[in-house]
């Protein structure tokens, strides 16, 4: 399989939950009984559409060449009052980060981000009443009872926003991969060529004592990705949910430190003006070709305000530093 072909973050699925069953109308008969009151049961309930939040899954790829969920229909209500079969409820398992939207407003419906959770995406008609229901004083055998509702089809968006600690802004071969690599145990494509990721990457990095937390690298961001540029915004909504932003700039970039971080920034601030108030650190990379000197010049571009570490994934300088402070940006 080629490095996208098994990560999906996007489907568009057509969703029909079940009708409801019918209510009964019947009327009690028996040996003893001749001319007995009314005693028709309800109808079942048709099926839900129901999605349900699932850790061990990081894909939409199950759902890709799933255009149509048909959930069962309820059966209708039978005699001595009883109710007709729930419709067979269609579980549709997702991954965390999951949000669902109506496919023509674009409304987002919920969003799944617990192990286990349900939420119901299309329900299910209601069963109708039975003719017992129905019954007064002046009205004793009534004869008719209410029909089931109609189940609902729709057209949803089902689209996956990773959750991580924290996301790797960059321009491609910024070194993002070869830091995951190294702090994880992910194994990223790495490569002398722009944009050798072509989806998120999550690793699991180890801190001190036993701690952990979840590092994602996102693909490369160009100038002018907020405009549809390179890939565009395909992959910047992952940033969205990464509680830390780590800005990596190459010590080797064309342009200044200053320079290349306020393009990063203009890009997500122009995609979604909230990401501007998610903690950020800087780490110049590949700063192993840096003698004292040359560092210290470089010191004078970084911007005011963000923490800063000059880190070399090749050469393990200044990783553990690194860490520190993400944790603490993590945890402040």
């Amino acid at each position: 399989m080629s490095q996208g072909s098994n990560f999906v973050d996007y489907v568009k699925i057509c969703c029909r939950s079940g009708h409801g069953g019918a209510g009964s109308a019947h009327l009690h008969r028996d040996v003893l009984t001749s001319m007995g009151g009314p005693d028709g049961g309800d109808g079942g309930r048709g099926g839900h559409v129901i999605i349900k939040g699932n850790a061990q899954l990081w894909t939409l790829l199950h759902l890709k060449f799933r255009k149509h969920v048909i959930a069962g229909d309820g059966d209708a209500g039978g005699s001595s009052q009883r109710s007709g079969k729930t419709g067979r409820d269609e579980i549709l398992e997702v991954p965390l980060g999951t949000i669902a939207k109506d496919a023509e407003t674009g409304e987002v419906l919920f969003e799944i981000s617990h192990d286990g959770e349900t939420k119901i995406l299309t329900p299910g008609g209601r069963g109708g009443l039975g003719n017992w229901h129905f019954k007064t004083s002046t009205r004793q055998t009534p004869r008719f009872a209410q029909p089931g509702e109609d189940g609902r089809e729709d057209w949803n968006i089902l689209e996956l926003k990773i959750l991580a600690d924290v996301g790797l802004v960059g321009f491609p071969n910024a070194g993002k991969s070869t830091l995951l690599s190294v702090v994880s145990a992910a194994k990223p494509e790495i490569a002398d060529y722009a944009f050798t990721t072509l989806v998120p990457n999550l690793g699991i990095v180890s801190y001190r004592g036993g701690k952990s937390f979840v590092m994602a690298d996102i693909p490369g961001i160009i100038e002018g990705a907020s405009q549809g540029k390179g890939l565009g915004i395909r992959f910047l909504r992952h940033i969205e949910r990464n509680s830390v932003l780590l800005f990596m700039v190459p010590a080797d970039t064309a342009r200044t430190i200053k320079e290349e971080y306020e393009i990063l920034l203009n890009e997500l601030h122009q995609y979604n003006d909230e990401l501007m108030h998610k903690p950020r650190v800087l780490a110049i990379t590949k700063s192993d070709m840096l003698d004292e000197e040359l560092q210290a010049e470089m010191e004078k571009e970084v911007p005011e305000g963000i923490p800063y570490v000059f880190i070399s994934s090749v050469a393990q300088k200044n990783i553990t530093e690194l860490k520190d402070l993400l944790w603490k940006e993590i945890n402040r």
